[in-house]
């Protein structure tokens, strides 16, 4: 088992490029190379340079390989495509003039999911032809990175998204084919959708191409269950935290990935809300040290 750990922008509070509240591009960069990681996930298109000379340098600066980028676009919305298909593309171009490797299709948050995050049994279902569509656009996207880019594409299950649940990852997975899309498995946002990482990695490992570490405070999670708190709601009430200090159990999905010999990247995602009171950095050294002391 050859495993490599990465950090990504939006454990910075980068979720949108064009956030004024986002710190410095080259900042996350030194900060993320000074806790002790080796790559960097390209974070929202735009926020890094699109200059493939310029970030070529700053990577190289601190030592870092750039490993992957996500499209966390509106794939549920098809007077969205455009904008999806722009963030692809784009994403696309970057990763391949860097030589990275994990394209991570994520559908964004939608308002007709958001109340009932983390709640299966309430959260309202697409129609049998909305999902056909909806599913058609993520493989569309799959094959471009796959087969125009030369990419290994996942598919990220998230919270408040169309693909949050179990069975709605399962359903996608039967019918798109394995060789154009993988899973890249976010520990986090399976616990918090009420569901074990764990198994679901064991039945699963073949198609894994893609990992993001990521941890759930349970106390946070059982008040937001209790309370139908929206899914933004429960980012700003500190869903998600420290990794060793939530309800993932890291010491088994280790276990899994050395018994499935597992090469690849590990990428910590601890997304933070930027208006509370949060120290990037410091989360950014505790969650490195954390995993050192399991044996990653």
């Amino acid at each position: 088992m050859t495993i490599k750990i990465g950090n990504a922008p939006c454990s910075w509070g980068v979720e949108f490029a064009n956030d004024a509240r986002n710190p410095n591009w080259r900042d996350v960069l030194k900060d993320c190379a000074a806790a002790g990681y080796k790559g960097i996930e390209l974070g929202p298109v735009g926020f890094m340079p699109e200059d493939p000379a310029v970030l070529s340098d700053a990577l190289s600066e601190y030592d870092l390989t750039l490993i992957g980028g996500v499209v966390f676009r509106a794939f549920h919305d098809p007077a969205l495509w455009d904008d999806v298909m722009d963030g692809a593309v784009r994403t696309c171009k970057a990763l391949a003039a860097h030589g990275a490797q994990h394209l991570v299709l994520i559908d964004s948050i939608s308002p007709r999911r958001a109340p009932t995050a983390g709640r299966a049994e309430e959260a309202e279902q697409m129609s049998k032809t909305e999902w056909s569509a909806f599913r058609d656009r993520i493989a569309a996207i799959a094959t471009i990175g796959a087969e125009e880019y030369g990419l290994t594409v996942g598919i990220h299950a998230h919270a408040a998204g169309f693909i949050d649940f179990e069975p709605e990852l399962e359903r996608l997975l039967s019918e798109v084919d394995e060789s154009i899309l993988k899973i890249c498995f976010d520990t986090g946002h399976h616990s918090y959708a009420g569901f074990d990482p764990v198994a679901l990695m064991t039945r699963h490992m073949d198609r894994i191409s893609y990992m993001h570490f990521k941890d759930i405070d349970p106390r946070v999670k059982a008040q937001a269950i209790a309370n139908r708190t929206g899914f933004y709601d429960a980012c700003g009430q500190g869903i998600f935290c420290n990794l060793g200090q939530g309800d993932v159990d890291f010491p088994a999905i280790r276990d899994v990935l050395r018994d499935a010999g597992f090469n690849g990247w590990c990428t910590v995602e601890q997304d933070c809300d930027p208006t509370l009171d949060v120290n990037p950095m410091a989360d950014a050294k505790a969650n490195r040290a954390y995993l050192q002391s399991i044996g990653f």
